[in-house]
C-alpha cells in the first residue's frame, strides 16, 4: 500500500511530537479486518522504542518488504517517537540511501529531503516499515545467474520426477480395476507401488525442497549460497540417484520396508546427496549478514537434521551382496524402528520444508505480513518436540508393547495444536484481504494448501484413537489420508512457491495466470474426488470387514468386500486423469515461465528482479 503523499511528491509527517501518539490504520492493529478497502484511522499512546520484536522481525512482518529499497531517495526520521538514540535504524550513507545499522522493529515516520520521482512504499497512515532487514539490497551476489540455474534446474527436476510418478500412480489405480494390466513382473502391483511412493516422495518434493530452500536461504540471510558448485554437483547427482532408485524398484531389489526400500548402495548415495545439502544450508546460515533468523530457516535446519537422524537409523544393514541386505533390527524392534522412521518422514520431508515454503512465499506472494512469528516459533518448536513419539501410532493394536502405543496416542492428538497453529497463522494473515483470493492466483494455492494441511493433521491424530484404528486402519481411508495431504498440501505449495520463484528468476511475469487458475482448479477437484471417494470406500470396506450374522459368522467374505470397491476405485481413477491434466497445464505454464524474457540473456533478468526477489 502507497500512501497518497510519497506517491505525488509531498512529505509524508508523523503527527505532532506533543501529543506523543502513533497514527496507525485499522488494518494494522488488529487482526481481525473487514477488508482491505474498508481502513480507518484511529490513534493511541505511542509505545516505546524497545519493543517486543518477535512479531514484527525479518524478512516477512513488512508490508511489499521486496521493494521497499528505492535508490537514490534519501530519508531521515522524524521526531514524533520522542528521540532516534545512536542505534537508530536507519544511519545516511554517502547520500545513497537508508541502511540498517542495527535491528529494531517499530514503525518509523520518515521524511523524504531529497527530491525523487518515486515513492517509499508505506501504509495509510504514512509509516515505513524497516522491520525488514533485506531492505538493503546492496548485497552485491556475483552467483545470481549461477544460483538461479541451480534453482531452476531442482525445479524442472521437481516436475519431472512429479509427471513420471502420477503416470506410474495412474497405471496403478487402473490396475486395481483391471488386473490384467500386471501382464508383466515389471509392471506388478507390487514393484510399481513403491516406484510411485519413491518417485513423488522423493524424485519431487525433495526436488522442490533443494530449489525452494536455496531460493529462501539468499534472501532470508542476505547472503549467496555458500558452495554453488556442490549445489550443482548435488543437482547431477540427485537426478541419476532418482533414475538409478526407480531402475532397482521396477526390478525387484526392495527392503520392503516403507519408504526405505532401497537397497543399501543407494541408501550410501542417498546420505551423500544430504550430507551436500546440509554442508549448503548450513555453511550459508554460519556467513549470513543478517543475524535475525525468520521462522523458515528454522524449519529448514529441522529437516536437515531429522532427515539425517531418521533415515541413518532406520536403514542400518548388513549386506550380503550388492542388491541384498537385511535390516539391523528384528520382530517387533524393527517394526517399532521403521514407523519411528515412516512418520518422521513425513515431518522432516512432508511438513517442515513445506512449512518453511509456506511461511516464506504466502508473505512475499501478498505484500502481507505473517499474523505471528510469535505463534510460528511456537508451533516448531512443539512440532519438533511431539513428532518424535508418534511413529507407533501406525501399530496401534499390534504386538507393540501398549504403553509405547499410548504414549504415541497421545502425542499425536498433541500435535493438532501446533499444527493448527500454522493454519490459524494462514488465515489471520489474510484476515481483512480475503480478496486477494481472486486478485493473486498465488493466494488459493497456499491458502486451500493449508486448509488441507489442518484437515489432515486432525485427521491423521484422530485415526490413532483404538476404536477408528480398529474400524478404518487397513482399509481405503488410509490412501485417502495419505493422497489429500500429498496431493492437497504439499503438491500446492510446491508448485506454487515454483511460480513465484520461476518469474523472479526469469525475470518476467507468469506466463498465463489463466492456466495456473485452469491447474488450481483441475487438481482441487481432482483431489478431493481421488480423497473424499477413498475415505467413503474405507468407511464401508471397514463396516463389511466386521459386520457379523446373530450367530457370530462373518456377513461378507473379503472377495465381496473387495468387489464393492469397484465402483470407488473407478471414480479414483478419474480424479487421478484430472489431476494428472492440471499437473500437466502446471508443467508447460512453469516451463513458459523459466524462459527469460526475450531479448535478455537467463543473467541479465535474473540480475533485473534480484532486488525485488
Amino acid at each position: 500500500m502507497q500512501n497518497s503523499a510519497t506517491a505525488t511528491g509531498g512529505s509524508v509527517k508523523g503527527p505532532p511530537e506533543e501529543k506523543r501518539e502513533e497514527t496507525i490504520s485499522q488494518t494494522e492493529s488488529k487482526p481481525f479486518r473487514k477488508s482491505a478497502t474498508e481502513t480507518k484511522v484511529q490513534t493511541r499512546p505511542s509505545r516505546p522504542l524497545e519493543r517486543k520484536t518477535t512479531d514484527c522481525h525479518a524478512a516477512m512482518n513488512c508490508r511489499q518488504a521486496e521493494t521497499n529499497w528505492i535508490e537514490g531517495i534519501n530519508i531521515r526520521p522524524v521526531h514524533s517517537l520522542d528521540f532516534f538514540p545512536e542505534k537508530s535504524p536507519v544511519v545516511h550513507i554517502g547520500g545513497t540511501g537508508p541502511k540498517l545499522h542495527r535491528y529494531y522493529p517499530p514503525r518509523l515516520y520518515f521524511i523524504r529531503h531529497a527530491g525523487a520521482p518515486k515513492s517509499l512504499m508505506a501504509n495509510h497512515s504514512g509509516n515505513m516499515y524497516t522491520v525488514d532487514n533485506i531492505l538493503h539490497r546492496g548485497t552485491r551476489m556475483t552467483n545470481v545467474e549461477r544460483t538461479g540455474s541451480i534453482v531452476r534446474g531442482f525445479a524442472l527436476s521437481s516436475v519431472f520426477w512429479l509427471g513420471i510418478g502420477l503416470v506410474v500412480g495412474l497405471w496403478l489405480a487402473a490396475e486395481m480395476i483391471y488386473p490384467a494390466l500386471n501382464f508383466t513382473p515389471w509392471l506388478a502391483f507390487g514393484r510399481l507401488r513403491v516406484v510411485h511412493t519413491n518417485g513423488l516422495a522423493f524424485g519431487f518434493t525433495l526436488a522442490g525442497i533443494f530449489a525452494g530452500s536455496f531460493y529462501m536461504l539468499e534472501k532470508l540471510t542476505r547472503t549467496p549460497l555458500a558452495f554453488p558448485g556442490l549445489a550443482k554437483a548435488q543437482l547431477w547427482l540427485f537426478n541419476i540417484a532418482i533414475a538409478l532408485a526407480a531402475l532397482s524398484l521396477f526390478a525387484g531389489m526392495n527392503t520392503s520396508k516403507e519408504y526405505a526400500e532401497l537397497e543399501w548402495p543407494l541408501d550410501l548415495v542417498v546420505v551423500v546427496l544430504w550430507v551436500m545439502f546440509a554442508v549448503n544450508v548450513m555453511g550459508t546460515l554460519v556467513k549470513r549478514r543478517e543475524k535475525q533468523m525468520y521462522v523458515s530457516l528454522w524449519f529448514l535446519i529441522a529437516c536437515v537434521v531429522t532427515v539425517a537422524v531418521v533415515y541413518i537409523l532406520n536403514n542400518l544393514a548388513i549386506p550380503v551382496s550388492l542388491t541384498k541386505s537385511y535390516s539391523a533390527y528384528a520382530g517387533v524392534n524393527d517394526a517399532n524402528v521403521q514407523w519411528w522412521f515412516g512418520h518422521n518422514a513425513v515431518a522432516s520431508v512432508f511438513t517442515f520444508p513445506i512449512l518453511a515454503m509456506f511461511y516464506y512465499f504466502l508473505p512475499v506472494s501478498t505484500g502481507l505480513p505473517i499474523y505471528s512469528h510469535r505463534l510460528s516459533i511456537i508451533a516448531f518448536w512443539s512440532l519438533v518436540f511431539g513428532y518424535l513419539w508418534t511413529g507407533a501410532h501406525h501399530l496401534m493394536l499390534t504386538p507393540v508393547p501398549e504403553w509405547i502405543q499410548t504414549v504415541a496416542l497421545a502425542f499425536s492428538l498433541f500435535l493438532i495444536a501446533p499444527s493448527w497453529a500454522s493454519v490459524i497463522n494462514g488465515f489471520y494473515t489474510m484476515n481483512g484481504n480475503w480478496d486477494k483470493m481472486k486478485s493473486n492466483y498465488l493466494v488459493k494455492f497456499f491458502i486451500l494448501g493449508i486448509t488441507f494441511y489442518g484437515l489432515q493433521t486432525v485427521q491423521g491424530p484422530t485415526q490413532a484413537i483404538r476404536a477408528l484404528s480398529a474400524h478404518l486402519h487397513y482399509t481405503e481411508y488410509i490412501p485417502g489420508h495419505v493422497h489429500m495431504g500429498t496431493m492437497g498440501w504439499v503438491t500446492m505449495v510446491i508448485t506454487a512457491s515454483m511460480y513465484f520463484m520461476m518469474s523472479k528468476i526469469s525475470g518476467r511475469e507468469v506466463h498465463s495466470v489463466k492456466l495456473a487458475n485452469v491447474h488450481f482448479w483441475l487438481i482441487l477437484v481432482g483431489q478431493l474426488l481421488f480423497t473424499v471417494t477413498l475415505w467413503i470406500a474405507g468407511i464401508v470396506q471397514g463396516a463389511m470387514w466386521k459386520a457379523t450374522n446373530p450367530d457370530g459368522s462373518l456377513t461378507y467374505t473379503f472377495l465381496d468386500s473387495v468387489a464393492a470397491m469397484y465402483p470407488y476405485w473407478t471414480v479414483r481413477l478419474v480424479g487421478g486423469l484430472l489431476y494428472f491434466a492440471g499437473i500437466a497445464v502446471f508443467a508447460y505454464n512453469l516451463y513458459m515461465t523459466s524462459r527469460p524474457e526475450p531479448g535478455l540473456k537467463p543473467s541479465a533478468a535474473a540480475a533485473a528482479k534480484s532486488q525485488a526477489a
